[in-house]
């Protein structure tokens, strides 16, 4: 509701107690939905993810990185708090900046959560675009992405270990593949968090310029860097579509040119108005196991919905799936999910 709306100190507009149902990515909300669906899901992966160290996660962090507050990096602080307070997070996670001269930021850590970005970020960006980024990260936070993302690190180290055997390493790759799906999807979802916290297209887009290359924004053309987009996705030559699906599959994140060019449809978008109107999904009313059927058909809509409207000659070869999974997914909800509903 607009009455629960406020104001933060860079005058955005703040979301009470939003959910991350209100920003994510339908593909990513559907892969999601299905695995939270299952009770203890997240509890069972930590369990069996005993041997992964956070405790050890955060003390490196501490002993080699500068933790921000408001004596160092007191801007990159005010930040922090910003981004927090906008999305509503129930804490306000660490963020450290490491030394590393490429482009990089990640939200580490399952039980407490932090956010690590390096100094090659921090010297090219300037407050505007790091603020996305930031936002960014937090999106992760809310949304409880590092406990899949663990999953499929995990995954992804097994698998060079079983690499001697080939029947084994080929389901496992099936599963990976899987998972970088969702989590490019993922992405897609948290750069949306990142725009709720800047408000400001241009600044997220200066931000995706400069992962892209654009070490100086102002050298760069935007509607020639977005027509690059617009150029990958519509190759007629069956030959690059099948390039481009054996370039995507090791990825762990979307192309940047493509990432683009989606953010600022999304910030074009009468869904983005709304939220920033005050119209969005609450974490008080989230109910996951009821929501599962719409979630998958929505996924599968999302993609139905790409699909037809590229050019991509393999694309459209595929472009009755959506549908197809949409309706499986609706017998296979008609057929177990009419009982209690009980998810939790």
């Amino acid at each position: 509701m607009t009455e629960d709306i406020e104001v933060s100190r860079h005058n955005a507009v703040r979301f009470p107690g939003i959910s991350p149902r209100a920003y994510e990515h339908p593909v990513d909300r559907g892969a999601l939905a299905t695995l939270r669906a299952v009770p203890g899901f997240a509890q069972v992966v930590k369990a069996v993810s005993g041997f992964y160290n956070e405790r050890g996660e955060r003390l490196m962090a501490l002993a080699s990185s500068i933790r921000v507050g408001p004596k160092q990096y007191p801007e990159l602080d005010r930040l922090r708090h910003e981004c927090a307070e906008t999305l509503d997070l129930p804490a306000v996670p660490n963020l450290f900046v490491f030394q590393n001269a490429q482009i990089q930021a990640q939200a580490v850590g399952m039980d407490e959560p932090f956010v690590a970005i390096s100094t090659g970020l921090v010297e090219l960006m300037n407050v505007d675009s790091l603020r996305f980024v930031i936002g960014h990260e937090m999106g992760h936070v809310l949304s409880g992405h590092a406990v899949y993302r663990t999953i499929m690190v995990r995954l992804i180290r097994l698998q060079l270990a079983m690499s001697w055997t080939p029947v084994s390493a080929l389901g496992i790759r099936a599963i990976i593949a899987a998972l970088r799906e969702w989590f490019r999807k993922a992405e897609l979802s948290c750069d949306r968090a990142g725009l709720l916290c800047s408000q400001d297209p241009t600044a997220a887009l200066r931000a995706q310029i400069q992962v892209a290359g654009g070490i100086d924004p102002a050298r760069i053309d935007v509607p020639s860097f977005l027509q690059q987009a617009a150029e990958y996705e519509s190759v007629e030559d069956i030959r690059d579509s099948f390039l481009k699906l054996k370039s995507v599959e090791t990825e762990s994140h979307p192309f940047a040119v493509v990432r683009a060019a989606q953010l600022q449809k999304w910030a074009a978008s009468a869904e983005y108005r709304a939220i920033l109107a005050g119209d969005y999904a609450r974490r008080d009313a989230d109910t996951p196991a009821s929501d599962w059927k719409e979630d998958l058909k929505s996924a599968a809509q999302s993609y139905k919905d790409s699909w037809n409207s590229s050019t991509d000659p393999l694309t459209k070869v595929f472009s009755d799936v959506g549908e197809a999974v949409s309706g499986a997914a609706g017998k296979v909800w008609n057929k177990f999910g009419t009982g209690n509903g009980s998810g939790s």
